[in-house]
């Protein structure tokens, strides 16, 4: 146990050092100058001494890994800096959206599971029928449409003809509706034929034949056996596309106008506004990177092969 967590350890300096700094390389490499952004020289006249002046207040004429040392010092005091734009503290800022940009993966996430569960467990169990038709056609179509358009799509319809949903903001429960559903198929698509082709690999085991023979009931088969084992592979996959999913929920902020981070960060990077843009990139690798612990995690659960492989290990 100490072993594993000291890898750990290890294992999250290591990534810390990593997004840190290529999270300020990213941004500092984007063309576009956020001197120019700041003084608003298409608005307002300013000059060339004007400019330089900034400049070099903001500390941008130092060497790069220079600027790179003192923005990361003040990380590791949990500082990231303000906003070029608003002057707020950038984790206030990140921190104040986050919880609009969690609900909408929540809700996305939700989606996918009222229709990938129902409809790839049918599809396993009548494989070759209608169900399992159906279930082709919603994966294919699912994954040549692409996000932003379904999203447009939901709008006219539901938002602009038939006045039912609202179709910008954040405002109570009914204002998620159209992004979730949005997200959540433009997802559920590779759920669908992965869990159909993980619960017919499983379902054709000897131990699913054995429960059979001794009278088991098929719901306790497939809930306490056959799921089961086909969530492993999915599982993964989820940890694996969770980037995916980041940058879908960027894209339907800002179709929806939805007040999250993502549509943050989009008004960032158009201004060049760089503690924002590395605070987000940061958050988000701490997300990616928590969420794939878990993944992590609760493969050892419900594969039991790892964890007697690990014990041998140890």
């Amino acid at each position: 146990m100490l072993q594993i967590l000291l890898k750990r350890s290890i294992e999250v300096t290591v990534f810390l050092l990593l997004v840190t700094f290529v999270s300020f390389l990213f941004a500092r490499l984007a063309p576009g100058d956020p001197v120019l952004s700041i003084l608003r020289v298409d608005d307002v006249s300013v000059t060339a001494a004007q400019v330089e002046e900034l400049r070099e207040d903001m500390g941008f004429n130092e060497p790069l890994l220079v600027q790179y040392g003192e923005w990361f010092m003040d990380f590791v005091k949990l500082d990231f800096g303000n906003s070029y734009l608003t002057d707020q503290p950038v984790l206030e800022m990140l921190l104040s959206g986050l919880p609009a940009t969690l609900e909408l993966a929540a809700g996305a996430l939700l989606v996918m599971l009222l229709i990938a569960l129902p409809l790839g467990s049918l599809a396993a169990i009548y494989r070759g029928s209608w169900v399992d038709q159906i279930s082709r056609w919603f994966s294919l179509v699912g994954a040549a449409v692409p996000s932003f358009w379904l999203g447009l799509l939901l709008i006219d319809l539901f938002g602009v003809r038939l006045n039912l949903l609202p179709t910008m903001g954040r405002d109570g429960f009914v204002s998620m509706i159209l992004p979730s559903v949005t997200l959540g198929l433009a997802i559920t698509s590779v759920y669908v034929r992965l869990l159909r082709s993980s619960l017919i690999d499983s379902l054709s085991n000897d131990y699913i034949k054995a429960a059979r023979s001794r009278g088991i009931s098929e719901i306790r088969i497939f809930f306490f056996h056959a799921l089961r084992a086909a969530l492993p592979p999915i599982i993964t996959v989820f940890g694996v596309s969770l980037g995916s999913l980041i940058g879908g929920v960027v894209v339907i902020e800002v179709i929806f106008a939805y007040p999250g981070i993502g549509k943050m960060v989009v008004e960032a990077i158009r201004a060049r506004d760089y503690p924002v843009i590395q605070g987000y990139l940061f958050i988000m690798a701490i997300i990616v990177f928590v969420v794939n612990s878990l993944v992590d995690i609760s493969y050892r659960y419900l594969n039991p092969e790892i964890r007697l492989k690990e014990g041998k290990e140890s």
